[in-house]
């Protein structure tokens, strides 16, 4: 235990919570207040370029806000600095992946493994069907990998070139995708939220999945449905273009099978528990490989060079790892799928996540993140009204500590005896948790989640987050569910 005044810091499974006895509930809402004034009016000022860098300066300026109540209450620089860097340390992973997924993106457009995936794409579906199988698709590959993170830049970044090309919203492709996406990393005995989950409840994983099945799947099913209906309700035009854009991607790369080998690669080694950065850097590599041998003459394009010799190869593969590469098409509608953006596109994501967790590090060093969590748990007495309150909870830390992983411990550990205390078995919880804190991440402009999925997609989450159906659905189907007492499982009794 480490203490710093009014600061006591208690660490559970790699993860803090952070106590102020000192400080009221007011204090501890006042820089949350501000924020979201601020960002308001942001957003109204700059619309969707906010996150072009005044979001970033907005969420300093939140954190300022909280630092002056933390001196105000006692709460040294140095003690909240440290928060802060341990908060930045805890994204380091997030950060490299971002730069990995910038960096692969660069390398499978220029060796044709992504038009090679629009290419086939295009072939297989159509407008009707397309949300739907985007749905199913994801979901898949990310009950197979355990990671929404991997789903949405693989297999989600082929989907956002498909749509595209097939004339059907961006926000909507994504939005399905995320929906996939999620579904598979609650369900996945291999997701790392799908093991913390059950870890802060004190329960154990299996009965955490098959209790979480219970709320999950009736949610897919009208995620489905609502995503099929949306198919039908698309314009079919998209088809008659298909025969042209077919052609100039014929054109402009050599479209072969074979390297779908790449991506294949990398998701068995995500299957085959290898982490994530590494898979991803092997993709990056591979796919380099594969421009040399399959595209030699989109590398010496890039590069503006007549022949393809040693050093332009080394040149163009390098330019699309790491900066804003194009490969030449007369097909306008082409031309956003043949831009990538290589590692320097991530930054401004990065910039994102570095200032989300400069706040999210002074609330949690106040002792705000903790004074919210008990003050909520106060607020109700029923058992609706405890769920409800886990719910609200869980979407307010992803909201004021711009981290899924906080949204799970720390309601995790502030509520376990409450739902001992009302007779509620630990799987209650852990769903809950899921339901809301998980899932609801990716809905928040300047969470890690939200802010990388964004970043991968290309897409606002502005743009995506209504269509991320079963994403805000998943609180709204927890609580019907505690409303109507439907599998509230009690403690048993000797």
């Amino acid at each position: 235990m480490q203490h710093n005044k009014n600061g006591s810091k208690t660490t559970i499974k790699d993860e803090k919570i952070i106590v102020n006895k000192e400080l009221n509930i007011w204090e501890a809402l006042f820089p949350v207040l501000a924020l979201v004034a601020m960002l308001a009016y942001n957003v109204f000022v700059f619309g969707d370029d906010a996150l072009s860098g005044s979001n970033q300066f907005v969420l300093l300026l939140g954190g300022a806000v909280a630092a002056f109540v933390g001196f105000r209450n006692k709460i040294s620089y140095k003690f909240m600095i440290e928060e802060v860097a341990e908060n930045i340390k805890s994204t380091a992973g997030a950060i490299l992946i971002l730069l990995m997924v910038g960096a692969l993106a660069g390398t499978w457009l220029i060796s044709g493994i992504i038009p090679s995936m629009i290419y086939y794409g295009l072939q297989v579906l159509n407008p009707t069907i397309f949300l739907a199988a985007c749905l199913i698709i994801c979901a898949i590959i990310s009950i197979a990998t355990g990671s929404s993170w991997t789903t949405s830049a693989t297999v989600g970044i082929a989907l956002i070139g498909i749509g595209e090309a097939l004339g059907i919203s961006l926000g909507m492709t994504a939005g399905a995708v995320l929906s996939g996406a999620y579904f598979g990393d609650k369900m996945s005995p291999m997701s790392d939220t799908t093991n913390l989950a059950p870890a802060m409840a004190g329960t154990d994983l299996f009965t955490h999945i098959k209790y979480m099945a219970y709320t999950t799947v009736p949610t897919i099913v009208i995620t489905l449905i609502i995503f099929i209906i949306l198919g039908f309700t698309q314009n079919s035009t998209g088809e008659a273009d298909t025969a042209v854009l077919l052609a100039d991607i014929n054109k402009a790369f050599n479209i072969t099978p074979w390297l779908f080998l790449v991506p294949i690669i990398v998701v068995l080694l995500i299957i085959k528990k290898t982490p994530p950065l590494a898979a991803l850097l092997a993709g990056t590599i591979l796919g380099g490989i594969f421009a040399l041998i399959f595209q030699p003459e989109v590398v010496a394009q890039i590069t503006g060079a007549e022949e393809l010799t040693f050093t332009t190869a080394y040149k163009g593969i390098m330019q699309a790892i790491t900066v804003k590469t194009s490969v030449a098409t007369e097909n306008a509608a082409l031309a956003d799928l043949f831009t990538a953006g290589g590692m320097a596109k991530m930054l401004g994501t990065i910039w994102l996540i570095l200032c989300a967790m400069v706040f999210g590090g002074i609330m949690d060093a106040i002792g705000a993140l903790a004074k919210i969590s008990a003050f909520m748990l106060t607020l109700f007495d029923s058992i609706f009204g405890l769920f409800a309150s886990t719910v609200f909870t869980c979407i307010g830390l992803n909201f004021t500590a711009s981290d899924q992983y906080l949204a799970i411990v720390v309601p995790g550990k502030m509520y376990a005896k409450a739902y001992a205390d009302k007779g509620l078995a630990p799987e209650n919880l852990s769903r809950t948790l899921e339901d809301s804190g998980t899932v609801t991440s990716v809905l928040i402009p300047w969470n890690t989640c939200g802010a990388y999925h964004s970043g991968v997609l290309g897409v606002s989450v502005f743009d995506y987050a209504i269509y991320a159906i079963f994403n805000w659905l998943s609180p709204f189907m927890t609580l019907i569910f505690a409303a109507f007492k439907i599998k509230i499982k009690q403690l048993a009794t000797k």
